[in-house]
Parts: structure tokens; C-alpha cells; sequence
């Protein structure tokens, strides 16, 4: 007991609890100044000095950042074709409200090829990606060339071929000493030669009657559709050859063909030619097989168990 009561504090009476521990100052307590006054002012809050922002050192231009601007598609499998035709996307936007002149009158540009193309990037392009970039490139070309920018300019001449596109000329189709004008149609894997005169309308066919090498008559129809839409089959002697493909693919080298050949008798009749769809080779081809797959895209049927 003797050594409690020398630890005890003067004021100790008994059913009080006392912590032996030594008293805590005031100062240190966090108290709310709406429980006590405080005896001392608030410490006032010093405001910075205002920083002037003229006695600061110049930039440096030629101090490169810390972290370098990588370009939009840095983190893509081909970087640089992508990077093209955004920039030309960019370029499209900056100027499309700049006055353009129709597609016929546009300046003759020989662009590069998809193969040249690859070989200046360095990268597998799909073709169909580098057809987009090509649509753009025609539409920057419509622009007017007294306003067309510099900079615009030359970021076209990356794509263009170094041949002087009014340097080819077209040879031009003429009538033989016979009175017979030639055409070539390509259809498919398929090739017609077509030899047309004026007569009664007769049409032979690798020496043949075209009902014998035809035996549907939806070819028939494909094969003369350039004299059906014109109204000249009555008017003119088809004689075709024709080599490779099938039926199909036979016969409409031969509507190609026709169109030209008559084209060379009658150049008016090119604007309903082209509306009746017989000038434009047809591009499409039969899709190749893949490997693992039943055709081009079939596959065959997955089995779990």
C-alpha cells in the first residue's frame, strides 16, 4: 500500500480510477474551440509568394520530352500503312470544304500499285486495305488544283507512279479493209474474241451455232445482250471465239466483246451500253478452297464426341 500511495497523485480519493501514466498537457489535446475557449490566438495560415513567371529560363526546342509521341497505331502488327491512311483521313478532313471538280475532269494520276505499295512500306498489305486508301487518294485528287495545299501535295506524291499517265495512249479500234470491227472480252478464266459486221443477225460460235454451244437460254441471252439493249440484233453478224471457262463464264466474255466491237460501228451508243452493264469487265472470280475447310468457306461439321 505504501508504494501505491507514493504513486498516487495528491488529489486521490478512493472509487476514482487514476492511470499511472503522467499527465498529458493540454496544448497536445485536440480540443474543438466550441467545447473550450482556447487561451492562445489560431496560428494564421501563410500564403505563398507569388512566383514570377518572367525570371523562368526559355524553353529549350531541341530538348527531346522524357517520353516520345508514338503514333496512333505504334502498337499495331503494321504501323506504317496504317499510319498513312490516317494521315490522309486527316488530310480529307482539313480540306473537304475546299471546291473540287467533277471525277472526268480530275488530272490523270497512275497511282501504285498494291505490289509497289507493299515493297515502299515494307509490310503485307491486304489489297482491300490498300482499295481504301486509294478511294481517298482519288477524292483529295478532285480537289481543284489552283487551291490545292502544298502540304496535301506532298503527301499525294508518295503514292503516285514515276510514268506520265497521258504518255499511254489507247491504240484505237478501227474497221478492217472487210468491214469487220474486233473486240476482246474477258470473263472468269474465260476469253472471247468477237469479230462483228453488218448482215442479218446471224451468230456463230467456235464455228457453231450458238444454240449448240449453248444449251441454256440464259446464256443465249447473256451472250447477245450488248445488240438486245440497243436494239441491233437484226442488224449486225456475230463471229466469236472463245476459249476456257464454262458457259457461263464463255458467255459473258462475249456480251464484253460485242460491246466493244460495237462501240467501234456506233461510238454513241457507249452511254447505254454502260447502263445496260456491258463495258465494265466483271471482276469477280470464284473463291479459292481453303485448306481444312469443305469449299472457300464451308467447314465441316464439329463433332464433340
Amino acid at each position: 500500500m505504501s508504494s501505491f500511495a507514493s504513486l498516487a497523485p495528491s488529489n486521490y480519493s478512493p472509487g476514482e480510477l487514476h492511470f499511472s501514466s503522467p499527465p498529458i498537457a493540454r496544448d497536445a489535446l485536440a480540443v474543438s474551440p466550441l467545447d473550450e475557449p482556447s487561451q492562445t490566438p489560431p496560428k494564421l495560415a501563410i500564403a505563398a509568394p507569388p512566383l514570377d513567371l518572367t525570371s523562368l529560363p526559355p524553353p529549350n526546342p531541341t530538348k527531346r520530352p522524357r517520353h516520345p509521341r508514338l503514333p496512333p497505331s505504334y502498337f499495331t502488327g503494321r504501323p506504317d500503312s496504317t499510319d498513312n491512311y490516317l494521315n490522309l483521313l486527316a488530310l480529307l478532313r482539313r480540306y473537304q470544304t475546299l471546291p473540287t471538280v467533277p471525277p472526268a475532269q480530275a488530272p490523270r494520276v497512275a497511282w501504285r500499285t498494291v505490289t509497289q505499295y507493299r515493297l515502299l512500306v515494307g509490310e503485307p498489305v491486304r489489297a482491300s486495305k490498300y482499295h481504301k486508301i486509294v478511294e481517298v487518294l482519288q477524292r483529295l485528287n478532285r480537289i481543284h488544283p489552283s487551291v490545292i495545299p502544298p502540304d496535301l501535295s506532298q503527301a499525294m506524291e508518295i503514292y503516285k507512279r514515276d510514268v506520265d499517265p497521258y504518255a499511254v495512249k489507247k491504240k484505237p479500234a478501227i474497221i478492217d479493209e472487210d468491214g469487220r470491227a474486233y473486240g476482246v472480252g474477258r470473263r472468269k478464266s474465260s476469253s472471247a474474241k468477237v469479230y462483228l459486221v453488218q448482215g442479218e443477225g446471224e451468230v456463230l460460235v467456235n464455228g457453231k451455232s450458238i444454240n449448240k454451244v449453248f444449251g441454256r437460254i440464259h446464256d443465249r441471252e447473256s451472250a447477245l445482250w450488248a445488240l438486245k439493249a440497243t436494239g441491233r440484233m437484226d442488224k449486225y453478224n456475230v463471229w466469236a471465239l472463245v476459249t476456257g471457262g464454262g458457259s457461263t463464264g464463255q458467255a459473258e466474255a462475249i456480251t464484253l466483246g460485242a460491246a466493244k466491237a460495237l462501240m467501234v460501228f456506233e461510238p454513241a451508243l457507249k452511254p447505254a451500253l454502260r447502263r445496260a452493264g456491258c463495258v465494265t469487265r466483271d471482276p469477280r472470280r470464284v473463291e479459292r478452297k481453303k485448306p481444312g475447310h469443305v469449299k472457300a468457306r464451308k467447314m465441316p461439321a464439329w463433332v464433340k464426341r
